[in-house]
């Protein structure tokens, strides 16, 4: 049955679209998710919204529960997670405000949990296309008839965070082929796969990171300011594209069967 998952970000709380909402605790192996679980309905469509900061923004990149999180989606019956997130632009075109729908990632964190298989099993899952085709489509459909800006593909940057990047690091990440960056789409992406769910990130641009002479430093104010102003736009693109995910046959429900040793 599908449902559907959401995993908000910096200043994406949960939105104001849900039905019969009821908080829950989820039990995982792997300890606490970052909040209480907010479940709910819209348009008769379960959905599941986990705060990936938790309260207040109070857990650092680093230290989300990533594995707790995903787990208790899963237990919970989610099939699609649609993961808000903010990004800096690595790359002029993408403009504060932006919407991208990455298509891959580069994995430059360090201290994350990125498996649940750490006993006798190893799982060596397959990760060329590691977010949801289907789910992209759907996002990058929905923004182009809301008239949202946005770009239907990119590879994010992900870094272990906290802190922002220098510019000598801005740069590589450019040379490296990213075009936009954050701290959490990784592990959590991978995760998802693992657990036989479809997977995307809404990545936002908020800022040019520091790599433009032109820009001033990226701070944390200048992250949220955006965030604030874009969110109804976040709401928007929720609104428009949950009623037309459908549960149908996709890679990223079967990767899993084949990548068990």
């Amino acid at each position: 049955m599908l449902k559907i998952g959401i995993i908000g970000g910096s200043g994406v709380g949960a939105p104001d679209i849900l039905e019969n909402v009821v908080k829950i605790k989820q039990h995982t192996p792997y300890g606490a998710t970052s909040d209480l679980i907010t479940v709910g309905t819209f348009k008769s469509i379960p959905v599941v919204l986990i705060s990936r900061h938790g309260d207040n923004h109070k857990i650092a990149p680093s230290l989300v529960n990533y594995r707790a999180n995903i787990w208790a989606m899963k237990e919970l019956g989610v099939t699609h997670i649609l993961a808000p997130t903010a990004v800096g632009s690595l790359q002029k075109h993408i403009a504060p405000g932006d919407f991208v729908f990455p298509d891959q990632f580069i994995d430059r964190t360090t201290k994350r949990s990125s498996t649940f298989y750490e006993g006798s099993q190893i799982c060596h899952i397959p990760m060329a296309e590691p977010f949801c085709p289907n789910l992209r489509k759907l996002l990058s459909d929905s923004a182009t008839a809301l008239k949202l800006p946005h770009h239907s593909k990119g590879t994010v940057v992900t870094i272990e965070g906290p802190r922002f990047s220098t510019k000598a690091e801005s740069h590589m990440f450019r040379l490296l082929g990213g075009d936009v960056i954050n701290m959490t789409t990784v592990p959590e992406v991978v995760l998802a796969r693992e657990a036989g769910v479809c997977y995307a990130a809404i990545a936002m641009s908020t800022d040019y990171d520091c790599w433009h002479e032109s820009e001033t430093p990226v701070t944390l104010d200048m992250v949220l300011s955006t965030m604030k102003k874009n969110a109804e736009n976040v709401k928007k693109l929720l609104l428009d594209v949950i009623p037309k995910i459908a549960d149908v046959p996709c890679k990223c429900h079967d990767d899993i069967k084949t990548s068990v040793l």
